[in-house]
């Protein structure tokens, strides 16, 4: 029976670029410590163990339990907040 080590919400991560920023989404994922001994990132889409343990169940169980409910609009949209872009973007 594998465990679950931990669990982090999906996000936007920001890159500096040369000409702004960009916005990179992580899907939200989980951290397991499968049977084999091997502790493995997984996500929804991908829910098996390089030992070729498929804990598609445990992962889909523990992101749908905590749901979207807790995704922010500060969290979907960070470009929205960003205060030092009020004068970027294009020109009408």
């Amino acid at each position: 029976m594998a465990r679950v080590i931990e669990r982090s919400g999906g996000r936007y991560e920001v890159q500096e670029v040369e000409f702004g920023q960009v916005y990179k989404w992580c899907p939200e994922c989980v951290v397991i410590e499968c049977d084999c001994g091997e502790m493995t990132i997984l996500t929804s889409s991908m829910a098996t163990c390089w030992c070729g343990a498929d804990h598609t169940p445990l992962v889909r169980g523990e992101l749908l339990s905590r749901g979207t409910r807790d995704l922010r609009d500060k969290t979907l949209h960070p470009w929205r907040y960003a205060k030092d872009r009020e004068d970027a973007g294009l020109p009408f």
